[in-house]
């Protein structure tokens, strides 16, 4: 890594000093790993093609017939040769794929605690939404010495989110939900693009991402707040009457959403995913995809009626109903959806993890009877009692 530090230095120096602006500056935590990385390549492969280049010259001049009747001599190459200039370029080469490798992971999971920040992308401008309510249009206010992840989703075309400064390029997709994050080291207002072509106007998508210290950051969110992106996406789950379905008790028609986020949910299928954003978006708008185990197809689907600013809000509402209630330990889904007597309709994700049985009305529940010595037990929760937080 010593070499190859120096090497990038020394680049930029150059540069520097003919005053050419060969690369962007380095403004994130990221950027040194990919520019490294980007050198080692362009190294090795300028060398590798100025020693072919040379060797060319080299071998038309030494092995040049030298009389019109001279004729070529079969030469027979060692075997050891032959394997040297196989596995030494190959070795060469290989490392592009071990080292990009390990810079790719290093930088496809954001880090824990990193600032989630919503980004929509359509023809032909960027949107973003803070957590806080704050919302800017082909501008983006964050924060120095701390992680930021974009979660984008287009609504239209295939979108491209390119910040050069920061050395981050990731496609944004219609219906589907990607993710990218960076961590910026110095304040600066630094130029972002959308750099996959989306039409006509493709050049006016630009905009700019404003690095402020974190106490100038903090005094911006001051001034812009609006309401966060969960209070907003509760006020919409209501007007929506998501809430008559997503009861959490023993009748509900729809799974408890409380502590889903992040969790394994079992489908009818007997497949089991994890809830993730996709997951959460692909529920809201095409609910009868996946199905979880133990609820029937009756939701209907959102498709063409929400805007994806909506469902953003709504998919931070529940994500937040998960930080809520993270007290809970949700059951693990069982193996198979098991059978339940006629009219009930059991909830895989209750916190307690029991389904209260239903009652014909007018009959009390039947008793039990203790062990002796054994302390008593309480009495069942009355129908339709939802468990509450501690």
């Amino acid at each position: 890594m010593m070499p190859l530090t120096i090497l990038t230095t020394c680049f930029n120096w150059t540069a520097a000093a003919l005053r050419l602006p060969l690369f962007p500056e380095q403004a994130s935590a990221n950027a040194p790993n990919v520019d490294a990385l980007y050198f080692f390549m362009l190294a090795v492969c300028g060398g590798v093609s100025i020693a072919i280049v040379l060797l060319i010259f080299y071998f038309a001049v030494k092995y040049r017939r030298r009389t019109p009747d001279q004729l070529a001599e079969e030469a027979h190459v060692p075997v050891a040769l032959e394997w040297a200039w196989i596995i030494i370029p190959s070795l060469f080469f290989m490392s592009f794929f071990g080292w990009g490798a390990f810079v790719y992971f290093k930088d496809a999971k954001a880090p824990e605690g990193a600032l989630e920040i919503a980004c929509t992308g359509r023809q032909w401008m960027w949107k973003f939404q803070h957590p806080d309510g704050q919302r800017e249009i082909n501008t983006l206010h964050i924060p120095v010495g701390k992680p930021v992840k974009l979660v984008m989703v287009s609504e239209d075309v295939i979108h491209s989110m390119f910040v050069p400064a920061f050395r981050i390029h990731m496609d944004v997709i219609p219906k589907r939900y990607t993710e990218v994050w960076f961590e910026a080291t110095k304040p600066g207002t630094y130029h972002m693009f959308c750099s996959q072509y989306c039409g006509t106007e493709h050049a006016n998508m630009i905009g700019s991402v404003i690095a402020l210290e974190p106490h100038e950051y903090q005094t911006w969110l001051n001034g812009a707040a609006t309401g966060s992106l969960a209070l907003r996406g509760e006020a919409l789950f209501n007007k929506l009457a998501c809430n008559g379905c997503h009861t959490g008790d023993a009748e509900a028609r729809g799974p408890y959403l409380p502590g889903l986020y992040g969790r394994n949910v079992q489908l009818t299928t007997g497949e089991v995913i994890v809830a993730d954003e996709n997951y959460i978006r692909e529920s809201i708008i095409k609910p009868g995809v996946k199905i979880a185990a133990g609820y029937d197809n009756i939701m209907p689907g959102y498709d063409g009626q929400l805007t994806e600013e909506q469902i953003i809000e709504l998919v931070a509402y529940i994500k937040h109903l998960g930080k809520k209630y993270e007290q809970f330990e949700p059951v693990a889904p069982p193996t198979a959806p098991a059978p339940r007597p006629a009219g009930q309709n059991p909830d895989q994700t209750l916190p307690t993890g029991n389904v209260k049985p239903s009652m014909t009305p007018g009959t009390s529940p039947p008793a039990t009877v203790a062990p002796a010595g054994a302390a008593p037990t309480p009495s069942p929760v009355s129908e339709g009692t939802r468990p509450k937080p501690n």
